[in-house]
């Protein structure tokens, strides 16, 4: 049965962030994620995790200036200090979290210029290299060209290459079933394929991008093939809820109180 993480990000948003643990124990959750905690002292994170009993399944790394419209900046071959330095700024928060997966955000740039390709190859094998004494895995998202146009990594079989020609033991594959149907569709064999790199696995319902309860795909279906295929990852719901959080859980019932 897959083990389900909340995405604090999007889903309880009712209540201010740190109050968001609390809701998402409530509710049934073993597991949480979310973007970016790096507003709230790692200290203050850690303790609401521990004193839910939640598992942190996976946060971001720092994406530059979000407000601005940046998304990272892996690919961007003038930002390698940038890179270095945010590493350093979210390692506070994965040991204070405990966290074992950390999204690497390529940024935008145009994969068609060998220079980003080779920015992103370098700021990919820093950061796993830099995070595999401490026991964590980098993962890299392919995202979808009508959510964050221009960005960097909007391809999984690009992203798929890059693993597998690093072979870096932790560096793993962010498999967002809702941008995934968005790039390419046929998602089952696509997650047939690369299960064996795959370290997280988000979801929502497509094209909507809200609970995973209907619409394009069957989600009932791809949670059993998950199961089928013996992932033992986290699957995070990272979807914007059509109304209140706990009001659209019906979906979530099944798992709720899974352990990870």
């Amino acid at each position: 049965m897959p083990r389900f993480a909340a995405n604090l990000s999007m889903m309880f948003t009712e209540v201010p962030f740190l109050d968001r643990f609390d809701a998402a124990a409530q509710a049934g959750f073993a597991a949480v994620e979310f973007l970016f905690p790096y507003e709230h002292p790692a200290e203050a994170v850690g303790e609401r995790l521990k004193r839910n009993g939640l598992t942190q399944a996976l946060f971001n790394l720092p994406p530059g200036d979000w407000n601005a419209g940046e998304k990272g900046f892996a690919a961007l071959p003038a930002r390698f200090s940038d890179l270095k330095a945010s590493l350093e700024t979210a390692l506070p928060y994965a040991k204070a979290t405990g966290v074992k997966r950390l999204h690497l955000m390529a940024g935008i740039a145009n994969r068609g210029e060998r220079v980003a390709i080779e920015a992103f190859y370098k700021s990919v094998a820093w950061a796993a290299e830099f995070f595999a004494p401490h026991g964590i895995d980098i993962v890299l998202e392919p995202i979808n060209a009508r959510n964050v146009p221009g960005y960097f990594l909007n391809d999984f079989g690009f992203a798929r290459d890059l693993i597998q020609e690093l072979r870096l033991p932790n560096l793993k594959l962010q498999f967002d079933i809702y941008h995934c149907q968005i790039i390419h569709g046929d998602v089952t064999m696509r997650l047939r394929e690369m299960m064996p790199i795959i370290g997280h696995i988000q979801i929502a319902s497509i094209p909507s991008r809200n609970e995973p309860d209907g619409e394009e795909l069957n989600y009932p279906f791809l949670f059993e093939e998950l199961d089928r295929l013996g992932y033992a990852g986290f699957v995070g719901c990272e979807y914007n809820p059509r109304g209140k959080t706990t009001d659209g859980l019906a979906w979530f019932k099944p798992y709720a109180g899974v352990k990870p």
